[in-house]
């Protein structure tokens, strides 16, 4: 993406929710005093700062493509402001974690493939991904999209499931001589307010569609997306109800 759509405080707002997974997968990754560990796609780097909690002796550095997601990072970890897909490191890493972010890219997969060659011998490669698209939240976002009000602004933004499975994973992986830690995860987020899933969304699948609308057209926008939404995501006493499905892997290099 050409400029910087990521608004720092939007997508913080579920922060907590957010974190869960990060540190569900850094549980499973093994590496015992890694010198190099890099977390691509590091967001607002808090939980960069929360690699290196867990290997304070490691040099940790986090990329992001977002200078507004960088400029809120903390001090501790090194950080730059970059697209995953052109990173190369200039020796061997010890671990490369990645947390939400191979959805946005169409050719992870090689991706994948080109990081696990940039692992020292016994190197570890961990990432999550959202397993949702096929949810309601998703679904009926592509159907307002291809509406006939919105196919002409927003038809070409509308993606199809863009990730795996683990078991995808897990053979692209095994098949690359790796021991592979591959799982999924169902979680159910308890969201408060009005409009909840859209907020959520707001922050990550709808960025794209209201950095290319504008405020103006966005707020007509949101309003059918949310109309869409309120059958599937009935507000209830307790808040509402958000399933979650999230894919993860964690690759070991022998």
């Amino acid at each position: 993406m050409s400029r910087d759509m990521w608004d720092p405080e939007l997508y913080g707002r579920y922060a907590g929710e957010r974190a869960r997974p990060f540190f569900e997968l850094l549980a499973r990754v093994r590496a015992e005093n890694p010198e190099r560990v890099v977390d691509l796609g590091c967001g607002s780097g808090e939980l960069t700062l929360e690699l290196a909690r867990r290997w304070p002796g490691a040099a940790v550095h986090g990329l992001d493509s977002s200078p507004a997601m960088i400029a809120k990072a903390p001090p501790g970890p090194s950080f730059g402001v970059g697209d995953v897909r052109d990173w190369r490191p200039d020796a061997p890493v010890d671990v490369i974690f990645s947390n939400a972010v191979l959805q946005w890219v169409p050719e992870h997969r090689e991706l994948l493939a080109r990081w696990t060659g940039f692992l020292r011998e016994g190197g570890w490669l961990a990432f999550q991904v959202p397993g949702n698209f096929s949810a309601p939240s998703h679904a009926r976002v592509r159907e307002v999209c291809r509406s006939a009000a919105w196919k002409d602004a927003l038809g070409d933004l509308v993606r199809d499931d863009p990730v795996d499975g683990p078991e995808g994973y897990l053979r692209l992986l095994a098949g690359l001589g790796c021991a592979v830690d591959a799982w999924e995860t169902t979680y159910v987020h308890v969201l408060p307010g009005e409009d909840a899933v859209l907020k959520w969304i707001s922050g990550t699948a709808l960025r794209p569609m209201l950095d290319r609308l504008g405020p103006e057209r966005s707020r007509d926008f949101l309003a059918d997306c949310a109309a869409a939404l309120a059958e599937d995501y009935p507000r209830e006493p307790f808040g509402t109800a958000f399933p979650f499905r999230r894919v993860f892997v964690v690759a070991h290099t022998e």
